[in-house]
This record gives C-alpha cells, structure tokens and sequence, in this order.
C-alpha cells in the first residue's frame, strides 16, 4: 500500500471504547477481548499500527463517516395527548398542545420506512405521548403490521383495553410493549401521576399477562431509586410472577437537565465522545414528531435541535443530512459543541 494511504488512516470517531469492549454503532460490532480483533484495534489505537486490516471492518476509516449511520430505532409519536402528568416527565411541567399527525403523512412514512426492514429493532409509537388513548392506535399498529415493520409500544396502560389486546395479538403480535408502572398504591400513584388509575391498569394488564401480545413483555417499575422504590418492584415483581412481563426495577432521570429529578451528571460535561442512551441517538435513532419534524433525541423536549423535516425532506435525506452530520459530530467530539449543547447534561453522554 502506498504510504500516503496508509497516513490517511485514522480510528473510526464513532467507536465506544471500553476497557473491556469496542463497539462500532454504524455496524452494530462489539469486539471483546478474547476477539483477535480486539488486539488489532488496540494496537492500531496505542501505536498507530495495522490499520490497513481494519478498514474492511470500519474501525479504521479513511474518510468523513459524519453522514453514516445504522437505524435501529425509529420514535413514531402521532400525537401528543397524555392523560397522565407524571413528575419523571416534563408534560407534567410544560404539557403540549394537541396535535395529531394526518394519515397521509404517516403511511408515506411507513413506506419510507420499509426501506430499513434490515437494520430496524423497533418502530415506537409515542415520545412523551401516550399512545394507547389515541382512538388510531390499532389501526396505526395494524398499517405497521401490513408493512412488515417491528412494532413496539411504551404505555402507562390506561388505554390498553381487552378489546384493543385482542386486536394486536390477533393481527401482531407486537414486537415489544413495555408498562411504565410506580407502584400499587393509589395514593402515590395519583401523587407521582396526576390521576389515581391503579385499578384500570391492573385491570388491562391482568388481562394481558398472559396472552401474546407481544415477543417481549416488561412491566418496568419506576422511582427514585430508595427503600420505598424498592418495596413498589417487589411488589410489582410477586403480582406479576409467572406471566408473561418480566418486571424491572429503573431509577428516573432527568431529561438532560429538563427536571430536577433522579439520576443527573455530576456537573456538565466538557469533553463529549458520543453517546449511550439505549445505543446510539444520532447514529442510531430517528426521532420523528407529530408535524413531522425530526428531531436529535428523545430528551429534547423544547425541539432545539431540529435534523429535519418529513413534509419535505426523506427519511433518508434527513439522516444523511447536514444538520445531523454536525450534530454528529458535536455527540462525538470530533467538533467542539456549543457550551449549552444538551448532551452536556446528560447522563448517557459518553467523555473522554
């Protein structure tokens, strides 16, 4: 090889490198120790040497990859109605306006769509919505059944009647449905909600723990992480053990800075190096709103960083943009983000 495309090599910006893992987000690789790779990448990262037999593997790169990415998660919120005003989530503070997203924008974005059926893990249906009181719901779910699309759903349950069970593990099953459930008590859970709905909920789930309704089950049990968010899982865990939702027990955060609540960075972070909220957001999410704007990540709630917009723009066109190239780059420190960038407070942003 010739020397000067040898110096051209460099490390891939985007890997997560860990004492014990490297994980490539663009291929979705990790390599681990007892990996031969491993040692490869290690040695090209300590002494610059044997790029040349990563390049094939994309942890050594010769050009820009800021317009690479690999979409594994897609957040389809179609409208914004909660019933719910909970403290972990800034609709109990700021709650929006109602919108809805009209049906002619949303089948073209599921035809869009079909176009990543190799790559996707999950189409959501909500953000801070919630998405079973939609009276579209079923319907929306069935369109992404007919294209083939994996389905998840995030629900405080209150809209997951028998009725619309049947409907989904009739026409589905869903590829995931996750309940976020505080507790059993009524007077904590109106507290910590706004709306004392224990019996409803118990009552939909009761009639769903044990049909298939979806590949993957979970109920997960929400606090602050003390004695009493203890007490709330093992309660959660004895009622629902043996059915079909596995429970877990996850402590709030909050929101990059957005509330005051639960986990929080220690102070702002300088030195970002990319990100690991549920994989990767700019590589590996498309976060799309009602009005069919994308935007970077699930915690910008205000819409302050924008990468594109679905009544103009493609599915494709917005994530091989120009806005989320840069904004790629400032998750990855490749270039020095703003002193206000939101993944400064943020607990899930990588340092170096």
């Amino acid at each position: 090889m010739p020397a000067s495309l040898a110096t051209d090599l460099r490390l891939n910006p985007f890997l997560h490198i860990d004492g014990d893992r490297i994980y490539n987000p663009i291929t979705d690789k990790a390599l681990v120790p007892s990996d031969p790779a491993f040692a490869s990448v290690r040695a090209f990262i300590d002494r610059g040497v044997g790029g040349e037999r990563l390049v094939e593997g994309g942890w050594v790169v010769r050009d820009d990859v800021a317009r690479a990415y690999r979409l594994k998660i897609v957040s389809l919120e179609l409208m914004t109605a909660c019933n719910q005003k909970c403290y972990f989530c800034p609709v109990s503070v700021a709650p929006r306006e109602n919108e809805a997203m009209p049906e002619e924008l949303f089948e073209r974005i599921v035809d869009e769509l079909t176009q990543f059926r190799g790559t996707l893990d999950a189409v959501f249906l909500q953000s801070y919505n919630e998405p079973t009181i939609d009276r579209r719901f079923v319907e929306h779910c069935k369109t992404l059944f007919a294209a083939d699309l994996p389905v998840a759903v995030l629900s405080n349950a209150t809209g997951l009647t028998p009725q619309k069970i049947d409907a989904l593990a009739e026409a589905g099953p869903l590829r995931y449905i996750c309940i976020n459930l505080s507790t059993l008590d009524h007077e904590r859970y109106k507290h910590d909600r706004g709306e004392d709905h224990v019996s409803l909920v118990l009552r939909n789930l009761d009639y769903a723990k044990d049909r298939p309704l979806a590949e993957e089950m979970k109920i997960v049990v929400l606090g602050v992480g003390d004695a009493q968010h203890d007490a709330d899982f093992d309660a959660i865990a004895k009622r629902f053990a043996g059915s079909r939702f596995g429970v877990e027990r996850h402590v709030v955060m909050d929101r990059a800075g957005w509330l005051d609540v639960g986990l929080k960075p220690p102070e702002r972070k300088r030195h970002l190096a990319g990100c690991d909220n549920v994989g990767s957001r700019p590589l590996q999410h498309l976060h799309i709103t009602p009005r069919g704007r994308c935007v970077l990540c699930c915690e910008d709630y205000d819409e302050r960083y924008v990468v594109g917009d679905l009544t103009k723009n493609t599915i494709a066109e917005v994530l091989e943009g120009d806005e989320i190239a840069k904004l790629r780059r400032w998750v990855y420190g490749i270039e020095e983000a703003p002193a206000d960038f939101i993944c400064r407070n943020c607990i899930f942003a990588r340092e170096r």
